[in-house]
């Protein structure tokens, strides 16, 4: 190669780093705005009840009032949230929900999906849409419908019940769990439906086929063949689920104003309103979200973990 070939070549070096730079900025004109809005939306709201949760409002201790003083007391929050007793009672609540509600809604979402997915089922998207309409009502209103349903007096439902000798109590002790529980699996079944079925389409027909010709029916190509190609996706719903029953907090609150058996401080999220807007602590409010927060990322890293060793080959 030539003295004049190699100095020619030289120019090109600038051009590759303008072009590098231009990549940069397109790069940072198009994810300047999500970063912007994490930042204001997720990451703002978190220091700020950081900053809230190591404060509280302190009155002199003389008896004669005066104004409430600002003062920093670290962890003196955390501490009186975590010895709570109402506090951690609704965390008890909370897995009893859990333990009922996760096992009901997938066991249902999964049968359903395999049901539309079989050659036995007909009208698959008609029973799609009908599976997928109580999720399309918002949450206070299905909330509030049930509530209806359970209400001693003016539910049809406990009527015909009870002129068949059965007297039940949705708002006993007992029950109030189920019935929230009930309201949930009502509402969220379908969707969790749509999302299985999905990822059953994707299941490749020849691998269903082959097992059919070996003999295989129809419970063993669901149980041996479909199931584990959509772990995935049944590892994803699992996720999102134990997520949305952390945040608990619609379905008790509308009961509540129809029976004295759900506490303001049922679940962890109703404590945490209670302490913000009915006793008016929101240091101690912002110290038991956090600790909310704190439990959910480390439940969605260990479902994250399990599901990912599961689906490894």
């Amino acid at each position: 190669m030539t003295t004049a070939s190699l100095r020619g070549a030289a120019p090109r070096a600038p051009r590759r780093g303008r072009r590098a730079t231009s990549d940069r900025g397109a790069a940072a004109l198009f994810l300047g705005p999500f970063f912007a809005l994490f930042a204001l939306c997720m990451l703002a709201p978190v220091v700020y009840a950081l900053v809230l949760s190591v404060f509280a409002e302190k009155r002199s201790g003389l008896g004669f009032g005066g104004d409430a003083q600002t003062l920093f007391v670290g962890l003196e929050n955390y501490v009186a949230v975590l010895s709570s007793s109402s506090f951690l009672d609704g965390f008890w609540r909370l897995a009893l929900y859990v333990v009922l509600y996760i096992p009901t809604m997938l066991g249902l979402a999964l049968v359903l999906a395999l049901l539309l997915d079989s050659a036995y089922a007909r009208l698959a998207r008609v029973f799609q849409v009908l599976l997928f309409l109580p999720h399309v009502v918002p949450g206070v209103i299905a909330a509030l419908l049930w509530t209806y349903l359970y209400t001693p007096g003016v539910s049809p439902l406990l009527g015909l019940l009870g002129g068949a000798g059965l007297e039940v109590d949705l708002f006993g002790t007992a029950l109030v769990v189920p019935a929230v529980v009930n309201i949930a699996v009502w509402q969220w079944t379908g969707y969790n439906v749509i999302i299985v079925f999905t990822a059953l389409q994707a299941v490749p027909r020849d691998v269903v086929e082959a097992a059919s010709l070996d003999g295989a029916g129809g419970v063993r190509i669901a149980l041996g063949i479909k199931l584990p190609l959509v772990a995935g996706s049944v590892g994803v719903i699992g996720l999102f689920t134990a997520i949305g029953a952390l945040q608990l907090f619609t379905e008790p609150s509308i009961l509540a104003k129809a029976t004295t058996t759900i506490t303001p401080s049922w679940v962890p999220n109703m404590w945490a309103y209670d302490a913000a807007f009915n006793r008016l602590d929101q240091h101690q409010a912002a110290a038991a979200s956090l600790v909310i927060a704190l439990i959910a990322g480390v439940v969605s890293f260990a479902i994250t973990r399990f599901t990912s060793k599961g689906t490894r080959p």
